[in-house]
């Protein structure tokens, strides 16, 4: 009985200790909570642009028809972007 009273006594002093690291943790990490929320929103539109494929591509077709000369750039700059990409893929 004794074992159990001490056993319930520890639980309770590592709830209130959890707790208390808990509210640490949060205040610690407070400033970079809307910075992190603005890279997850960006890296959720990446992944949604990715795996829309059609969206991308009647995007950048829209641009080619309407303003070729920016259409050729954004091309070349995406295109050496892919290559840099997929170079430094191998070097990992």
């Amino acid at each position: 009985m004794k074992d159990i009273q001490a056993l319930e006594l520890r639980r309770h002093q590592l709830m209130i200790q959890a707790s208390r690291e808990r509210k640490e943790f949060a205040e610690h990490f407070e400033p970079w909570e809307k910075p992190l929320s603005w890279a997850d929103k960006g890296v959720d539109a990446f992944n949604f642009i990715k795996g829309n494929p059609i969206l991308w591509t009647s995007a950048f077709a829209a641009l080619a028809h309407y303003k070729p000369k920016l259409a050729s750039k954004a091309l070349a700059v995406g295109w050496g972007a892919m290559k840099l990409l997929k170079g430094t893929k191998k070097l990992i």
